[in-house]
Order: C-alpha cells, then sequence, then structure tokens
C-alpha cells in the first residue's frame, strides 16, 4: 500500500515562531489509492511500520518519532502487552459473573497506545468507553475502570488528577465537551490541547457533527480521535459513511488523516502532529485510525452473526502487537529475557486484577440518592425513606438478622 499523509499539514515552526502568527505556507499531500485484487480503491494511509515488522520511511512524519529510541519501542510494546492482558481478565470476570458488562478493547492496542503517549501531562482526555489503554497511559488504575463495569463506582478516578474524564457512555456527546473545553483553555491562554476518542459508529452522531463545527469556528486546540475499527456494533462503516471517514473534516474546513491504526509508531507520529498544531493555535484536526475490532462490541455481542471468520483472521495478521515485535526482533531491540519478563509481569498484573475486583465492597445502596439535587428534594427525602423502609424488610423477614 502507497504510505502517505492525506492531511493538509503545517511545517513545524522554529521556537522564534509564535503561535497563530499568518502567513505559513501549508503543503497538501497529494491523495492517492491503494488498490488491490477484486478490492475497490481505498485511501492512502500513514504506515511506519509493515505487519511485518518493516520500517518505512515517510517523509512527513518520521520527524515526529525521531527521538524515538529503542528502549522507548520496548515501552510502546509493554503498554500493549500489559494493556491486552488486562483486557483478557476483564473479559474472563464478566464471563464468570464478576462484571456486569465489558467493552473489549483487542486489536485497538496500537491506536490507543500510540496516540496516548503523544499527550503531554497537562493535554486533557475525554474518552468514550474502550480506551482502556489511554486510560493506562494516563495513570489510570486498571481497577478503578473494573470497579465502573463491576457498579460498585462512577469512574473511580478524579478526572482532574489525570486530566483523564470519566467514562462516556452516551454515544459521541464527549465530542462536545471536548470542543468547550477546548474553548475555555484557549479562552484561559494555555498552552495545551484537548483530544477526544471516539469510533465510527459515533461519526454518525449529531452531537460530532456539532463539535466538528463549533471547533473549527473557533479555531479550538482540539484532535478528534477515530478508532474506526469498521463495525458499529453489528454496522459496518459503509452503511454510515459514503466516503472515508476522515474526509468529513474537509467539510468544515481543517485537515484529516487517515492512519494504520494497528502500527503504533504512527499513531505516535500522527496524534503528535495534530497536537502540535493545536498548541500552535491552528485548530481542530480529525484523525482517523483505520483499524479492527478483533472481539466483540461488549460482552453481551455475539460478533459471529454479522461478520466473517475470513475478514477476522485477515486482520489478525495485521495485529498490532506482533508487529512491534518483529520490529524489535529484527532490528535486535529486545531479547528474549525481555519478552519472558514481560510474560512474568503480565500474568503478575492478570492476578491483581482479578484479586481486586474479587475483593471489591458492595456499594453503598443509599448512594444513588446523594447529589441528584444540590439543595436537596423532598420528593428524593420521601423515596429514601420507601428504600429504606423496603431494605429493613429483609431483616424482618430474617428474625431482624
Amino acid at each position: 500500500m502507497t504510505v502517505e499523509s492525506t492531511a493538509a499539514r503545517t511545517p513545524r515552526r522554529s521556537a522564534g515562531n509564535k503561535a497563530g502568527t499568518t502567513g505559513t505556507k501549508r503543503t497538501t499531500s497529494t491523495t492517492k489509492k491503494a488498490t488491490g485484487a477484486g478490492k475497490s480503491a481505498e485511501p492512502a494511509l500513514v504506515q511506519l511500520l509493515t505487519p511485518e515488522g518493516k520500517r518505512v520511511k515517510n517523509a512527513e512524519f518520521d520527524t515526529y518519532v525521531a527521538d524515538i529510541t529503542a528502549e522507548d519501542l520496548r515501552g510502546l510494546y509493554r503498554d500493549m502487552v500489559l494493556t491486552r492482558r488486562f483486557d483478557a481478565e476483564a473479559t474472563a470476570l464478566q464471563r464468570q459473573g464478576e462484571l456486569g458488562l465489558w467493552a473489549s478493547l483487542l486489536g485497538q492496542e496500537a491506536a490507543q497506545i500510540g496516540s496516548g503517549r503523544a499527550l503531554r501531562d497537562d493535554d486533557y482526555v475525554f474518552p468514550t468507553y474502550r480506551e482502556h489503554g489511554v486510560a493506562w497511559c494516563r495513570g489510570v488504575d486498571p481497577t478503578n475502570l473494573l470497579g465502573m463495569f463491576r457498579g460498585v463506582n462512577n469512574g473511580g478516578w478524579d478526572p482532574n488528577s489525570n486530566n483523564f474524564h470519566l467514562y462516556t457512555i452516551v454515544i459521541g456527546s464527549q465530542t462536545l465537551h471536548a470542543t468547550g473545553y477546548a474553548m475555555g483553555i484557549t479562552k484561559d491562554g494555555a498552552d495545551s490541547a484537548v483530544i477526544a476518542y471516539f469510533g465510527d459508529g459515533a461519526s454518525s452522531q449529531g452531537d460530532v457533527a456539532e463539535a466538528f463545527t463549533f471547533s473549527a469556528v473557533y479555531n479550538a486546540p482540539v484532535v478528534f480521535f477515530c478508532q474506526n475499527n469498521q463495525w458499529a456494533i453489528s454496522e459496518p462503516t459503509e452503511k454510515q459513511s459514503r466516503v472515508p471517514l476522515y474526509q468529513r473534516a474537509q467539510g468544515y474546513g481543517f485537515p484529516g488523516v487517515r492512519v494504520d491504526g494497528n502500527d503504533v509508531l504512527a499513531n505516535l507520529a500522527v496524534t503528535r502532529w495534530a497536537l502540535e498544531r493545536a498548541r500552535a493555535g491552528e485548530g481542530p484536526t480529525l484523525v482517523e485510525a483505520f483499524t479492527y475490532r478483533m472481539g466483540a462490541h461488549t460482552t453481551s455481542d455475539d460478533p459471529t452473526r454479522y461478520r466473517t471468520d475470513d475478514e477476522r483472521i485477515a486482520w489478525e495478521a495485521k495485529d498490532p502487537i506482533l508487529r512491534l515485535r518483529r520490529h524489535l526482533e529484527a532490528a535486535n531491540h529486545a531479547d528474549e529475557g525481555f519478552f519472558a519478563e514481560l510474560e512474568t509481569e503480565s500474568e503478575a498484573l492478570g492476578k491483581r486484577v482479578r484479586e481486586a475486583v474479587r475483593a471489591m465492597p458492595d456499594p453503598d445502596h443509599f448512594a444513588i440518592f446523594e447529589n441528584v439535587y444540590a439543595d436537596g428534594h423532598a420528593l428524593v427525602d420521601e423515596e429514601r425513606a420507601q428504600f429504606a423502609a423496603y431494605q429493613a424488610s429483609f431483616a424482618d423477614e430474617d428474625g431482624g438478622k
């Protein structure tokens, strides 16, 4: 496949340039089509590592990963392996009745870890409900994520401690929150950026369209990061859009770029570029990470009802973790000792997560009545009393035990 960016981008600013200066010359890459036998034309996408683990050059984005060392690559690999191990443990816990539901990220590790590691500490993240890898990058304890899906907390972490907002279940609404926050920090004069994660299904939501409009008009420093895993529950992307999703940005007047979502290095580079644009006062960017959801939409879903095994097998060959491992081995950046040590760490993480979930106390049954109104409400007080009487009836039936 031809490796080329499809985004209009501004050359990197020198240290003497100020954010928001005018007259900067923009360069636009020529969009090329890559065709395969028997397949319709697909747009080119940014790729720095092939599925075989070979490093390929990219004139536009190599500069954004020029500082990445062998140690950094091992760190990215570790992030993806541990995130996948945590995700697998969560899926198993749900199947065993320990969680009410789980939304797996299997297959999307590169998009999340690459973009997550591109962020600065002062950047702010607005996730959906599948960004477990980004949460890992922001230092959120995995057990807090599981507490929410177990029903014992409402998130479990302070969003301002990690600059990582609570998970958003309402599809697409976080893009508006991210845009508003980005507009706010612009007024505050902050030199930081905002990133909003959403999926291909959410891209059809009206909130996303409104977020695109406001961010463009107000030149908000926000990166819209769409993980296009090609299936919105059971609806394929082609049923939602006649054009590749990144091209939607053109109608709103800001750049869009499609990146190989299974290439962690490319996701790191493209996100760094987009964040740099935002911080420099150049407005929003839409990044479409073209990837694949290897598992079910959630544990309540059966993907075998709407997609084929051949499709899944074809994408397994593009596995993001295997891709980076091949590169590490070919470049002699990691030995068997590293992989063995990581396997031990991975198993320890799984064990810790499992034990932590099973040790979680039941929530306070009366917590649902708290914070409904800022100053309290007579109706809530009445409902709390009714619920207390209902709970007490069980003790009466057991003889007061």
